[in-house]
């Protein structure tokens, strides 16, 4: 009893001394990190909204909350997207990255207006790939955008925020309600993953971009390789469109997890993506309801690994800057995310 209470209490202590952190680095203006970018708001409102923390609701933490939910909710464009327009670079800002994380913060922050997030149910949906290609069903970086393309971490993010605020329909004044094409959304989900060899159940990142492949006897074709995170991606999507632990796809991807289960690495990338690849490990395995992978409780493991990582100033980085991660905010936030789910096995 007393090392589940000594475990209670380090978590609890590094979300205390992670909040403490962002609300160290907010910006006059609300915003974190890059008033450019959104979602590096988006996310560390999602963290502190969900950490127990917050749940005291002091009032500098309320007010850091609110403030930041009012910076995310200014960046929203006539479209229903929020995101920084960059003109001459072929999108939108990461229109639809942008838009998944900060609809997904919103929703759970509580202060967002339905309207707006209702407008941006409207974006998202509308930023799914029509068509009849192996693209179909996905989502890109962008909805505007000058190369057809989609990738499983968008389609995550997107499928996530999509389900995770379905009921705001409920609340839509008239016409049609707005969904996204779950059936085509799987099939482009089930395309990514690997339906034999040693990472079978595994996913990729999409079917262009060879993230971990090598080429093959010399053809110039690229041998696509599955890896830990986009398998996790893959989970998730999959339990976002309601697919059970009894659904094939579902299976061979939780059979891949527990095949490559670590909390030391991303399987197949090293430390590349580690902190994205810590939060996607338990966001995916809390929508699917799996207390164990392989015998390994992960709640455990993973807030293990976490608190071990936590700087001595609240924060976590990665010295490891492939997709941002060496930005302390980021990492931060995917961290106390990760922290607020496993904290789920103490209530």
């Amino acid at each position: 009893m007393n090392m589940i209470l000594l475990a209670v209490t380090a978590l609890a202590t590094a979300l205390d001394n992670g909040a403490a952190f962002l609300l160290s680095q907010q910006q006059r203006d609300g915003y974190w990190s890059d008033r450019q970018m959104p979602a590096l708001t988006a996310l560390p409102v999602w963290a502190l909204c969900g950490s127990a923390t917050a749940k005291e609701k002091n009032e500098k933490l309320s007010a850091a909350i609110r403030k930041g939910v009012d910076y995310v909710l200014s960046t929203q464009r006539p479209d229903g997207g929020f995101y920084i327009p960059k003109p001459g670079r072929g999108g939108s800002g990461l229109g639809n990255y942008n838009t998944a994380v900060c609809l997904s913060a919103l929703f759970d922050s509580g202060l967002a207006p339905v309207p707006a997030m209702l407008k941006a149910r409207e974006y998202l949906a509308a930023s799914q790939l029509v068509g009849d290609d192996t693209m179909a069903g996905g989502f890109g970086y962008d909805r505007l955008s000058r190369r057809r393309y989609a990738d499983l971490s968008n389609t995550s993010y997107a499928l996530s925020a999509m389900a995770k605020t379905a009921s705001l329909e409920e609340l839509r004044a008239g016409g049609k309600r707005v969904d996204v094409d779950w059936e085509k959304a799987i099939a482009f989900v089930e395309n990514l993953q690997k339906k034999s060899g040693a990472d079978k159940g595994g996913a990729v990142y999409n079917e262009r971009v060879p993230q971990g492949g090598t080429a093959t006897n010399g053809s110039g074709k690229v041998n696509l390789r599955a890896y830990g995170s986009m398998s996790y991606a893959a989970v998730l999507s999959m339990c976002s469109a309601k697919l059970d632990r009894g659904d094939p796809r579902v299976k061979n991807a939780l059979e891949y997890c527990t095949k490559y289960w670590t909390v030391d690495e991303n399987p197949g990338m090293g430390t590349q993506g580690l902190y994205y690849y810590f939060d996607i490990v338990a966001r995916a395995l809390s929508a699917a309801k799996v207390e164990e992978v392989g015998g390994h409780k992960w709640k455990q493991e993973l807030a293990a690994k976490l608190i071990s990582l936590q700087k001595k100033d609240g924060s976590w980085s990665n010295d490891n800057n492939r997709f941002w991660e060496s930005d302390p905010i980021l990492c931060t936030s995917f961290a106390m995310i990760v922290l607020n789910l496993c904290a789920t096995q103490n209530e």
